[in-house]
């Protein structure tokens, strides 16, 4: 029987048998006009045995400290000390310096703030007697006066002059912002997150403010001083952190839900209008939340505060009960485009207040867990108000960011390298995004896996086990949280004893390749695939080594469960959960059809008819099948079709397929994926763009995808295919905006909002059509200025600020050519006008100022050449003084880019220095450093970046240990990830080694080579075989020659050892035309192809092709390689796809593939680097983008250190393309059954018979005139025989390569006689030696 677990209680003190409170007053009185706080604050404390309290405090000046009435001892000493030393950084020189520097600066500063600052000395501990000590918990609770021996009452009287941490003033208003251990910047305290505790909280400001804290509003105080002051009494009777006491005053409007008494909204009197309109659907959430979670909100009350967006350092800081907002989320009944954001923002900020503020981690392991719950809160929010579609789309695009940036250990969930030694900084920046978007697919993983209902039962008991009394702590563990999943989810101990460690324990995402092939004859859909990780082998494994209860079994641990496959076929739709994920890393599935194809009926031609099977008497008939692509009852197959991984699915099925799933599946998932893979096939028919214009026309469609569709139009316009994609999405456009008679846009109407969306996006996906020479059509330029020019919103009750707006971003996305430079000069005088409007009447945000200005810088570096930058920065520097933040920052990052793009990245950094130093908002600071951060990303994506001076890197670490970045501690991780990004380092502390004095490297040292070994093995064997012996892979130039040139035969590494036996077979099928060798030569090299990803239509489908990002090498001899080089739309059989080492007794077995060459992947000597194009997804996001350019600055480093990958590349190899024995026999029955018919027909076997005797006369001819050429020839041959023996009597290693010579001469009259040239190497483990060695 199990041991009963111990209830953990909030009276155990902490392991460190530090002080413990239990309850905490703070009585303060606010004074705006001198930004002054002073007061005082009491705290019911039980100290350690050493009687030394231990307190956090910063920013303040403490007058005194009373210890149940009678002074005491105490010293205090800052955290932030400015030290400026100019000796601190003179060992500075180059960016890994930088880097060493930032990070002990940064750890220094971490660990300074984690330690109490204000120790306190009490008097020692009075013991309680014997008979106590041996009393429970429960007892000892029901007796306070015991635990009151123990107790002091400490007070501490203090003022904060001049506030700028955790406390801001602005005008007169004053608010926190509940940042990391910034609570006791403005009250004494224990800033953990393990410490919580009752508040009382007094506040008393001027009688004309209100101050909105924590807790419930008990009573109002009115003094009778001159002027008057009013004094707000809060009691907030749950335990909570020091970090999530608020504070809010101001002159605010206050506004109580119309449904619910105990909601109160508050705001500034300008925005009282947007408030009203804004939180009207607010009760639907509250109330779905406490129906769903079965209890009433925890806290009685709940308030939303929303100030100016400059004052806020974020969009939301949370608070117990309450929550502080930018007023930037408002909005009004004439906006449509912020509706979502907002109502997902308000709703996530409500799921926080149950999970994380109420409900909190029990160490910061767990944290995942309460971020996690949130998120899933929402998503259900989302899914029930705002329909199933957008919470699947908006799922799926979280998914695809968390697979490409989900490879290192930083977004480890409960890593405690990845979570307790990072002091709270994983949750910052984009690494924080994606650790939250990871949770809560993680447990929507768990979800599926034990059933909606069962998952909500979860979540019930932990609220209910956190309002049982008898239980006072309210915290929640994984370990806790996998209990419940077994007891109350019914998901068995073995799959959570994998699942947790695998998902929650550790980092990377599966990465599948699959590709599918259809057996006639058995009427079953064979699947190859090949399952890979998204990240390195060393990580998983070294995280796996840490936890005791996994078997990492040799590197590939796989993942629990299995996926399913859903085949759609002609009688119906089934699924298969037949798809292992863990054993071999290349399987071959076979799942069984339960459709049966129908027998085609073949009509013979009638006499006198077409050769097309047309007659003129009748009307044409295609004797092609036209129900599938195939000859197959398959119509599309999906792989994991609701989402029960987290996977990065790479799938390859026949184009037809890819249309069937776009038009018949009505799975927004689904539709996007066929989007995006139809949209990045490198040949594209018109069926495809056919298609994606049918599905942008249908109006059931769900819009987002309907936009994707509409982008993907314009991917495949071109000159090729006449602009087709183009001319659908204009002939789209007016047929729901023109009015057919005059041919103008109509007056703008936005009563459908789908359709609005839609068309809003179309203007965008013109402007990124391009002609050959990279330049908008004349068309699309002209399109897009007849829209803004006619643009007209009068009668309609909708704002189009963010039409405009749409309008403006797409002229940014125009490239100008000679024939637009007339529709190009109408377009900066629209953007003027526009411009001079918004300055005389401001639009909803700066909406669109802003994107004008971002619209003219982007055309600025577009003709840079053209124009002189200076022009442009003289236009834009004046919106630095525009009152508004959001203009104000964009013109900064607008003057940033067009420095980097005109001096460099040093010039861009140091106006960005100048920038911080003069911006007031916190929330500027952050958003500019972030720019800048991505500005760094995009130059030292591959390595370190050297431009930077040194002067530069001194100013980034002044800035770093500054004050102000004290004062904000995002900006203060920005600026840490910049110097790392400088040196092509992560931009995290995960990694950075713990060390408290970094040595100063010197000069030469600083250099950095870039890692990227040229000469990696590659191994071609099952995963987990013993390793094999080294291979160097021969390419096709070397085949032509391969019998007689023994210098290519040396297939070692230059040792005497014996290999296996590598047999490589080409076949050429008849239909092929014969093999530019130049084409050959050139593929041989290295040289880019381009890939087709989507298949093939016909029979036989493709097995997954490799893509490969990781860098490959061969053996340090004889480096060559293996390129199917033949023709686009060529097809070839091919062992190369399959070769593998096989034993001694095995030699004669040969297998084989069915490739389509047009998939064929050319593999360089030194390095592979081909962009996976299977899996596109479309970023309108920031953070998408962000996302990208943060996976992407460390491909390099995960490609040269990541083994688990290569494996994936070795598998792939091993993967049998099989090829289609069925249809080969159909063949041939046609073939008989073609003969059989023609034996019968007299006028076929009188033109055979002509044929014969024209050829029989022609070779007679032939002979007769070629008598003389051959006699020739005969002599030419004696004497070159007689001169090639006298050269090897003489001179022997002269005649090495002779037979090279002979051999390709061999090969290309063969090409030349036949287009079956069909050429078999076999290269057996024996010692081969050179001509030259023989003969000595």
């Amino acid at each position: 029987m199990a041991k009963a677990r111990k209830p953990k209680s909030e009276e155990q003190k902490p392991e460190s048998s530090g002080a413990v409170v239990r309850h905490q007053k703070l009585c303060l009185s606010v004074d705006t006009e001198n930004k002054r706080l002073y007061g005082y604050t009491e705290l019911k404390i039980s100290p350690p045995e050493s009687g030394m309290v231990e307190l956090h405090a910063d920013n303040m000046t403490i007058e005194s400290i009373l210890v149940d009435g009678e002074p005491a001892a105490f010293e205090f000493f800052p955290h932030y000390q400015h030290v400026e030393d100019e000796k601190r950084w003179k060992s500075v020189n180059c960016t890994a310096a930088a880097a060493d520097a930032a990070s002990t600066s940064y750890l220094s500063s971490l660990d300074k703030e984690m330690a109490p600052n204000l120790l306190i000395l009490c008097s020692k501990k009075v013991n309680l007697s014997t008979e106590n000590q041996s009393r429970d918990a429960a007892e000892e609770r029901t007796q306070p006066s015991l635990g009151d021996k123990n107790e002091k009452l400490v007070r501490i009287d203090y003022w904060v002059e001049k506030a700028e941490t955790g406390i801001h003033f602005r005008d007169n208003i004053v608010h926190t912002d509940n940042q990391i251990r910034r609570a006791h910047c403005w009250f004494p305290c224990i800033d953990s997150s393990s410490q919580r505790c009752c508040y009382d909280l007094e506040f008393t400001v001027d009688h004309k403010l209100v101050a909105v804290s924590n807790g419930d509003l008990l009573y109002q105080v009115l003094s009778k001083d001159d002027p008057p002051r009013k004094t707000y009494v809060y009691s907030m009777s749950v335990p909570v952190t020091a970090e999530c006491i608020s504070l809010a005053v101001g002159p605010f409007e206050i506004f109580p839900d119309r449904q619910n008494a105990m909601i109160t909204h508050l705001c500034l009197t300008s925005n009282l209008s947007r408030l009203r309109h804004t939180v009207g659907f607010f009760f639907n959430v509250y109330s779905y939340f406490e129906e769903y979670l079965s209890a009433s909100f925890p806290f009685g009350s709940y308030k939303q505060v929303f100030l100016t967006p400059e004052m806020t350092i974020s969009s939301v800081s949370l608070g117990a009960s309450m929550c502080i907002f930018s007023s930037q989320v408002l909005f009004d009944e004439k906006v449509i485009d912020q509706t979502i954001d907002t109502r997902i923002k308000l709703a996530f900020a409500l799921a926080r207040q149950w999970f994380g503020v109420y409900i909190t981690a029990e160490t910061p392991n767990d944290e995942w867990l309460l971020d996690g719950l949130a998120g899933f809160l929402s998503d259900l929010y989302i899914k029930r108000f705002l329909g199933n579609n957008e919470a699947r789309y908006r799922r799926y695009k979280a998914n695809c960011v968390v697979c490409k940036a989900d490879f290192d250990g930083a977004t480890a969930l409960s890593s405690s390298a990845a979570s307790t030694e990072l002091y709270g900084t994983q949750r910052l920046g984009l690494i924080g995004k994606i650790r939250s978007w990871k949770a809560v697919s993680v447990l929507e993983m768990l979800e599926k896996q034990m059933g909606p209902e069962s998952f909500r039962k979860i979540l019930q008991t932990i609220i209910s086990n956190a309002k049982d009394p008898i239980r006072p702590s309210r915290t929640l563990s994984t370990k806790e949280f996998r209990h419940l999943a077994n007891k109350v989810g019914n998901l068995e101990r073995p799959f959570l004893k994998e699942f947790f460690p695998r998902w929650v324990g550790s980092c990377g995402c599966p990465v599948l390749r699959m590709g599918l092939s259809y057996n006639k004859r058995r009427n079953m859909m064979e699947l190859a695939v090949l399952r890979g990780c998204t990240a390195a082998a060393e990580s998983t494994v070294a995280i796996f080594r840490d936890n005791l209860e996994t078997d990492p079994r040799g590197g590939d641990v796989g993942w629990p469960g299995m996926m399913s496959i859903r085949v759609h076929e002609l009688d119906g739709m089934y699924d298969h959960p037949s798809l292992p994920m863990a054993g071999d890393t290349w399987q071959l599935l076979e799942l069984q059809c339960h459709s049966k194809l129908a027998a085609k009926r073949i009509q013979r031609p009638k006499k006198g008819s077409k050769p097309d099977g047309s007659d003129d008497n009748g009307d044409a008939t295609s004797a092609v099948d036209i129900r599938s692509g195939l000859e197959s009852p398959l119509l599309w197959v999906r792989v994991d079709p609701e989402m029960e991984y987290l996977a990065e699915i790479h799938f390859h099925q026949p184009v037809q397929m890819w249309i069937n799933q776009l038009e018949k599946d009505k799975d927004v998932v689904a539709q996007s994926q066929a989007i995006e893979t139809l949209q990045m096939l490198p040949q594209l028919s018109f069926a495809v763009v056919n298609a994606l214009n049918n599905f942008l026309n249908d109006s059931k469609g769900f819009w987002r995808v309907r936009v994707e569709a509409a982008f993907a139009l314009a991917h495949t316009a071109s000159e090729e295919t006449d602009w087709a994609g183009m001319q659908h999405l204009i002939k789209f456009y007016k047929s729901r905006r023109f009015d057919p008679n005059i041919s103008l846009p109509k007056p703008n109407d936005f009563h459908d909002f789908p359709e609005y969306f839609v068309l809003e996006a179309i203007p965008h996906a013109i402007a990124r059509v391009r002609s050959a020479h990279n330049k908008s059509p004349k068309e699309a330029v002209e399109f897009v200025l007849q829209l803004l020019k006619y643009n007209d919103n009068s009668g309609n009750p909708y704002s189009d600020v963010y039409w405009l707006s749409a309008l403006v971003q797409s002229i940014g996305e125009l490239e100008f050519g000679q024939q637009s430079v007339l529709s190009f000069l109408s377009l900066l005088k629209r953007i003027d006008r526009l411009l001079q409007f918004d300055r005389l009447m401001p639009s909803y945000n700066g909406i669109l100022t802003l994107n004008c200005i971002r619209t003219l810088t982007q055309i600025a570096l577009k003709l840079s050449v053209a124009v002189p930058l200076d022009r442009v920065v003289e236009l834009i520097r004046p919106f630095q003084n525009v009152a508004l933040w959001q203009i104000r920052i964009e013109a900064s990052r607008a003057l940033l880019d067009l420095e980097f793009h005109g001096k460099g990245l040093d010039d861009a950094l140091i106006l960005f220095m100048q920038f911080i130093d003069k911006e007031p908002s916190l929330r500027g600071q952050v958003k500019l450093a972030r720019h800048v951060l991505r500005m760094c990303q995009s130059i030292c994506a591959f390595g370190s970046c050297d431009t930077v001076k040194s002067t530069t890197l001194i100013g980034l670490l002044r800035h770093l240990g500054c004050l102000k970045a004290f004062n904000n501690v995002f900006l203060r991780h920005q600026l840490f990830c910049i110097l790392h990004t400088l040196a092509g380092r992560p931009p995290t502390l995960y990694g950075v080694p713990r060390v408290a004095v970094h040595p100063m490297p010197d000069p030469e040292s600083c250099s950095e080579p870039q890692i990227r070994p040229s000469m990696l093995k590659l191994k071609i064997s099952k995963p987990q075989d013993p390793p094999p012996p080294e291979l160097t892979v021969i390419s096709l130039e070397a085949c032509h020659s391969a019998e007689t040139n023994k210098e290519a035969e040396a297939v070692s590494n230059g040792t005497e050892r014996r290999l296996p036996v590598v047999k490589i077979r080409v076949k050429q099928n008849s239909i092929i035309p014969r093999v530019d060798t130049e084409h050959l030569m050139e593929n041989s090299q290295g040289r880019p192809i381009e890939v087709d990803l989507a298949g093939s239509s016909s029979a036989s489908v493709d097995a997954p092709v490799r893509i490969m990002s990781e860098p490959v090498s061969i053996s340090n001899h004889n480096v060559e390689e293996v390129n199917s080089s033949h023709d686009h739309g060529s097809r070839m059989t091919a062992s190369v796809g399959s070769a593998k080492f096989v034993k001694e007794e095995d030699i004669g077995k040969e297998l084989q593939c069915t490739a389509d060459s047009k998939g064929v992947v050319l593999v360089d000597s030194k390095r592979v680097a081909l962009e996976d194009r299977s899996s596109p997804s479309t970023k309108n996001d920031d953070v998408e983008r962000e996302a990208e350019g943060y996976a992407a600055m460390h491909a390099d480093t995960v490609q040269v250190n990541n083994p688990s990958r290569s494996s994936d590349m070795h598998g792939s190899m091993e993967i049998n393309c099989l090829q289609q024995k069925s249809d080969l026999k159909v063949k041939v029955k046609k073939k008989e059954k073609e003969g059989k018919r023609k034996r019968d027909d007299a006028e076929y076997l009188e033109r055979k018979r002509l044929k014969k005797e024209k050829r029989r006369s022609e070779k007679e001819k032939a002979k007769l005139g070629n008598k003389e050429a051959n006699r020739g020839e005969n002599v030419s041959a004696a004497v070159a025989s007689v001169q090639y023996a006298k050269l090897q009597t003489t001179n022997p290693a002269a005649v090495e390569h002779r037979p090279t010579n002979v051999a390709e001469t061999k090969v290309e009259a063969s090409e030349v006689g036949s287009s079956l040239p069909k050429i078999r190497l076999k290269f057996k483990g024996r010692n081969i030696i050179s001509q030259s060695q023989r003969d000595l």
